[in-house]
């Protein structure tokens, strides 16, 4: 086995899957067939995802997790490595690939059934990442083992870290404590207090960045002392899948780049607006003359 590459500008840690994905006029009823409009295939799950959307903003990429030796690992595999994400740090094995099925509705509006069969949360000592630098690092928690080693590397290294937080499970839980910077859904911030400035309040004694996404109503942060809000950008949605993938990845990147934090958190906004454009995560994650050009027509 070739030794993996150690250096980069972004490095992803968490869920890779496979995701098909149905258009449909409204969801099925009980014992009703449906025909889709669309139907779409494609490599997702956050941490690969918002891999993919780092490599198309320009940055060095690489990204840790799991695949199938099976006709929807082989696919995902090979569309990270045309994305020019590495992937020298996947591990592969009998179990099979994560498969989701999402239906999305004319609103933008999805259902999502995943699959993962009998695949396991690699084991803690599966990579060694004693060498690995990157200026940031993005974790989604699916892989909690695995993420507990790297998380603490990163912690003696200085090296960024943000969690990509979308739902309270052992991952999350994990590493809300030990990342630099907290990302997450509105769903798995109503754990803590139902009122989101509440939720603010208490994740900030989780972590010294807090970044909590509201989807349409724009988001709402706390850093150190200071805390205000963004709106969303306006979009017509056609599928909320990977919405804030692209917000994490962008968000990422915006990490790695050192910006500003206010225009990190428009330029992640961006990316997540222009994601709902599309149908498809994947699809729809954007790259840096996109995002440009959304900015440059709205203005917060």
């Amino acid at each position: 086995m070739n030794q993996p590459e150690t250096q980069f500008e972004v490095f992803c840690v968490g869920m890779a899957c496979y995701d098909v994905i149905f258009s449909v006029d409204d969801h099925p009823k009980a014992d009703e067939k449906i025909f889709a409009r669309q139907c779409l295939g494609s490599g997702g799950g956050p941490a690969a995802n918002a891999a993919v959307a780092c490599a198309r903003l320009g940055l060095k990429t690489g990204f840790a997790g799991y695949l199938g030796d099976d006709l929807y690992g082989n696919q995902h595999l090979h569309e990270l490595q045309s994305e020019n994400v590495d992937t020298s740090w996947i591990k592969r094995g009998a179990a099979p690939t994560s498969l989701s099925a999402i239906v999305v509705k004319p609103d933008g509006k999805r259902a999502l059934i995943n699959y993962k069969g009998d695949a396991q949360p690699l084991a803690e000592n599966t990579f060694d990442f004693s060498k690995l630098i990157s200026k940031a690092v993005l974790f989604d928690g699916h892989q909690p083992y695995i993420s507990k080693s790297l998380v603490q590397h990163c912690r003696q290294s200085n090296i960024p870290t943000v969690l990509d937080a979308g739902s309270i499970h052992k991952g999350t839980e994990l590493l809300m404590n030990q990342v630099d910077y907290l990302v997450c859904s509105e769903k798995f911030a109503t754990n803590f207090a139902q009122d989101p400035i509440q939720a603010l309040a208490v994740l900030a004694e989780k972590a010294p960045n807090v970044v909590i996404t509201l989807g349409e109503r724009g988001l709402v942060w706390r850093k150190g002392r200071e805390q205000g809000k963004l709106p969303a950008y306006p979009i017509k949605a056609i599928d909320t899948t990977g919405a804030g993938d692209a917000f994490h990845g962008a968000f990422s990147a915006a990490v790695a780049k050192q910006m500003d934090w206010l225009e990190m958190l428009q330029f992640a906004s961006a990316a997540g607006a222009l994601c709902c454009a599309k149908t498809g995560a994947r699809h729809g994650l954007a790259d840096n003359q996109m995002i440009t050009e959304l900015q440059k027509n709205i203005h917060f």
